[in-house]
């Protein structure tokens, strides 16, 4: 099937499901790579408090802010 033809089913309410392959998909370009950072204690608490105040983890105010300052800079 085209995707043409997917789109389509898809925009009529259509479950299309079962003409995807979920075992291959895949976000390009988003690998995950672990690294490791020390930060201050001050800046620790500070980025707690934000994350608490927006109920997310700490790990994604880090995320958002560190893909931010790249977008900008780039």
């Amino acid at each position: 099937m085209k995707a043409k033809d997917i789109e389509k089913k898809f925009d009529e309410g259509e479950d299309i499901t079962k003409y995807l392959e979920i075992s291959k998909a895949g976000r390009p370009e988003q690998e995950q790579k672990r690294v490791n950072v020390d930060f201050p204690l001050w800046m620790i608490q500070k980025l707690d408090r934000e994350a608490k105040r927006l109920g997310v983890p700490r790990q994604s105010i880090i995320k958002i802010w560190v893909a931010d300052r790249l977008e900008k800079a780039s």
